[in-house]
């Protein structure tokens, strides 16, 4: 029961996410969009929190699977949101009301990295390794 409840948290999170691309693409206003830019670096912290938060509840819902890369491994959210925020960010190349911003994607790179350690945390906490 608490599983598909993570994955309902997760699709949910992603569904808001790509409500809030949906707006900004089609150059809509929004309380969220006031909201940010009211706070210092707002922009940016919104980008880190987003694609953060998003890395970490996909990991929860896939109970934190890994698959190897390149002999590493490497959680498979981090290879999913990856995809995602390089695609929305080029994409904005693309579209007359965006702007494509190298730190938006360093903000979004930086969230990922900073949940997935929390991930790994929270991996050890939940399933420790069985001695």
């Amino acid at each position: 029961m608490l599983q598909r409840i993570l994955v309902l948290i997760a699709i949910g999170f992603f569904a808001f996410i790509g409500w809030v691309i949906y707006l900004a693409n089609t150059g809509q206003k929004s309380v969220f969009f006031e909201l940010v830019a009211a706070i210092p670096y707002g922009d940016k912290l919104g980008h880190f929190c987003l694609f953060g938060l998003l890395t970490l509840f996909i990991n929860l819902a896939f109970k934190f699977k890994t698959l190897n890369l390149a002999g590493r491994p490497i959680y498979l959210a981090v290879l999913i949101v990856s995809t995602f925020v390089i695609i929305e960010e080029l994409s904005q190349f693309f579209i007359e009301s965006r702007t494509f911003d190298f730190v938006d994607l360093i903000a979004d790179f930086t969230g990922i990295a900073i949940f997935s350690a929390i991930s790994a945390w929270l991996s050890k906490k939940l399933y420790p390794p069985k001695v």
